[in-house]
């Protein structure tokens, strides 16, 4: 199994063998923080920090019958106990979250999660009922606000999906332009539909434009950059020249949305056709706007 599932049992153990959903995502936050196991990501979502990969990993844990979910509480049903799988510290670690947060509701967690990194708050719904006024202004200081329009291009190679989608917050992005032909990906959270609807649940709206894409077939057997600049060479000679409009419709997102990422799979942007995507749209005449690399 792996080592973050059973860290989730464990935690799921020590407090009575179960946890409501908040509760839990701020216990696996806290963990996160003190263990050198970086088991999740999260991201500042309408209920405070969220793990999407947490929450997947529970529903597949549900399926092995290892929790079962009654409305928002998450039980442990797994007879197995874990305890020589688990390193020494992180059940250090556990037993002091146990310690102190076992009589407690999510809001003493999450409150000490916004008050020691405000930015997890900035989405939250319920960041009014649990922090002082002066404690929301810093919340408020956090959010990423920008009034400048501007292109941005990322790629999620080597990223999990809250890493990237953190790097789009933090950009203040409003619309993700996905560039892919065919959005599909054997990696968790970056096939259309788990991306669009991560987007939607961060009030980021997320567009497909598969024209802009290159085929699948053409990217195979990519080992030199000779062999890049050669199918690159054919994206900007029919590619782009035989999709004006969409190209245009990015323009006017930019326009309308002020903060807009055009997105791929490379980590590279040199080998990755949306930076030919990026130069073509520069030279269009209503073109004013910096692009960015995040």
């Amino acid at each position: 199994m792996y080592y973050r599932r059973i860290i989730i049992l464990a935690i799921l153990d020590s407090f009575n063998g179960e946890l409501d959903r908040l509760k839990l995502q701020a216990l696996l936050f806290l963990f996160v923080q003190q263990s050198k196991e970086k088991i999740y990501s999260f991201v500042p979502s309408e209920s405070g920090c969220h793990s999407f990969h947490a929450e997947a990993d529970l529903s597949t844990m549900q399926k092995y019958k290892q929790v079962k979910a009654e409305k928002d509480i998450i039980k442990k049903t797994d007879k197995v106990n874990y305890p020589d799988e688990i390193d020494k510290t992180d059940k250090e670690i556990i037993s002091g979250l146990a310690k102190k947060y076992k009589k407690a509701s999510y809001e003493k967690p999450t409150r000490e999660i916004f008050l020691g990194e405000p930015y997890y708050a900035i989405n939250c719904n319920f960041a009014g009922k649990i922090l002082e006024e002066d404690e929301l202004l810093k919340v408020s200081q956090a959010k990423p606000v920008s009034v400048e329009n501007a292109l941005f291009t990322i790629g999620y190679e080597g990223l999990s999906p809250e890493e990237y989608l953190n790097r789009l917050i933090r950009n203040d992005i409003k619309v993700l332009c996905d560039v892919r032909r065919n959005p599909l990906s054997m990696k968790y959270g970056f096939s259309k539909k788990q991306l669009a609807g991560f987007c939607e649940a961060l009030n980021i709206k997320y567009i497909h434009f598969p024209k802009l894409g290159v085929e699948s077939s053409k990217r195979k057997e990519l080992k030199s950059q000779k062999d890049y600049d050669e199918v690159f060479a054919e994206y900007r000679q029919s590619t782009l020249k035989e999709n004006i409009s969409d190209q245009q419709k990015i323009i006017g997102l930019i326009k309308n949305e002020l903060r807009v990422a055009i997105t791929c799979f490379e980590a590279d942007v040199n080998h990755c056709h949306r930076n030919h995507l990026a130069s073509s749209l520069e030279k269009f005449n209503e073109w004013k706007y910096r692009i960015i690399h995040i």
